[in-house]
């Protein structure tokens, strides 16, 4: 879980950055396989009828995308002129000089304003509250929920539902109601369950999971600032939420223990639970009747509260940035300038990207375009975020490790998982000198 002093043409003179051409007839852009590529490749065909500069954008498998653009940013080489990376990535790619800096752009066009707080804030900036600012919000996105509404409004199950938990069924404003919603359709006789969550612990599947109901718990990884993971990770808030995960975990489909993206969406459209969360990025195919049978009768809804009434969501999405090797740096600037336009954010939007400009985010044009676009309006302005020092991987790592036996295992206890979690970070901070 979205810089320029004076770059471009000015009176005539063309300004670049040292070691850099003046112009560059083709830019390329390096981003994950996925259809927000695809909108992105067609929304920069635009920008080459308006400017003549062909744009690329070349994609890669998601298992592989990382390790595919890191181990060209250690070669420093210039295939790729901008890259489409996980905010995870801005320690690494900012400390280990993979990416321009880009704080006088931001300061020249204002974008801290121009687009969500907290797009900036977890796909722009490192470190933390530094001001310096590496990308700019390109993919907005968030974990959200879609769920049946013929189920939901069946006379029957709204009838049946009342009488057993005394309230009416409706899409859950609380994690509480979520529960007791996931409880009430989950009939294994009849092939029908109750929830489908985030399992899989082969990259962040789970800790996104796991991260929709410690925010909205109170729960936190950590200080960000300090590093200090005591009495946070391991909180009883934390403790709480993940005993809770592991509860809702009880109410999936059989064989739900490495579950993502995929399995998420395919938990609606092959009718299998009520109610299932994914990144909103993958919820245009639940609206195409082609590639989801119970289009109609799907719904959506944002992430619902926690005991306290906190709500949050833990943010997916990504920023782009330049690459320091790449020889088109001042081309890049030009493209980025045009990227943020509100002309050209609002048509990001209608081509089925997720824009992060506050504006269009704000506007009843963008939120009334689809089914899920005002819970994902709602959901932006409150996300946080993973870790994004250098070492995020290790981080993850050690999360999956100690969580993912508890949760789809039910092996020891939430406080001993999570006392055992809070170690392994603090060996790995004060490893890299963090503490």
């Amino acid at each position: 879980m979205l810089k320029q002093t004076c770059f471009g043409l000015l009176a005539g003179v063309v300004l670049t950055l040292a070691g850099t051409p003046a112009s560059a007839a083709e830019l390329t852009i390096f981003w994950a396989e996925w259809d927000p590529a695809n909108y992105l490749q067609e929304l920069v065909t635009e920008y080459e009828r308006q400017t003549g500069v062909k744009v690329t954008v070349e994609t890669t498998a998601w298992p592989g995308f990382q390790t595919k653009a890191f181990a060209e940013f250690n070669a420093r080489g210039d295939a790729y002129d901008m890259v489409v990376g996980d905010s995870q990535w801005l320690g690494a790619g900012s400390t280990g000089g993979h990416y321009v800096d880009l704080t006088d752009f931001f300061a020249k066009h204002d974008i801290a304003e121009l687009m969500a707080p907290a797009t900036v804030k977890f796909y722009s900036e490192y470190p933390g509250d530094s001001g310096r600012y590496w990308a700019v919000p390109l993919e907005g996105d968030a974990i959200g929920w879609a769920y049946r509404k013929d189920w939901f409004e069946d006379p029957k199950e709204v009838a049946d539902f009342r009488a057993k938990y005394g309230y009416d069924l409706a899409v859950p404003n609380t994690f509480k109601e979520m529960r007791d919603i996931a409880e009430f359709f989950y009939r294994p006789d009849q092939k029908r369950y109750g929830i489908a969550i985030y399992t899989d612990n082969s990259y962040d599947g789970l800790v996104g999971g796991f991260e929709s109901v410690l925010f909205s718990y109170g729960g936190e990884l950590g200080d960000y600032a300090t590093y200090e993971v005591d009495g946070f990770i391991n909180s009883d808030r934390a403790v709480a939420a993940l005993e809770f995960y592991r509860e809702l975990y009880k109410f999936t489909p059989p064989g739900w223990a490495n579950a993502n993206f995929g399995e998420e969406n395919l938990a609606i459209t092959e009718s299998l639970a009520a109610m299932s969360m994914n990144y909103f990025a993958f919820f245009p195919s639940l609206t195409n009747e082609a590639s989801n049978r119970n289009a109609a009768n799907t719904g959506f809804f944002a992430n619902p509260a926690g005991p306290q009434g906190d709500q949050f969501a833990p943010l997916g999405g990504q920023g782009i940035s330049i690459i320091s090797y790449s020889q088109k740096q001042d081309e890049a600037l030009k493209f980025l300038e045009w990227f943020i336009k509100d002309e050209t954010q609002k048509r990001w939007a209608e081509l089925g990207g997720y824009t992060c400009s506050a504006a269009v985010l704000k506007s009843d044009a963008f939120q009334n375009a689809t089914p899920y676009n005002r819970a994902f309006y709602e959901t932006m302005f409150k996300v946080k975020d993973f870790w994004a020092v250098p070492e995020y991987a290790e981080l993850l790592q050690q999360f999956n490790q100690r969580v993912y036996p508890y949760v789809t295992g039910d092996q020891g206890t939430a406080r001993e998982t999570l006392d055992a979690l809070a170690a392994d970070w603090n060996a790995t901070f004060k490893k890299y000198g963090r503490q």
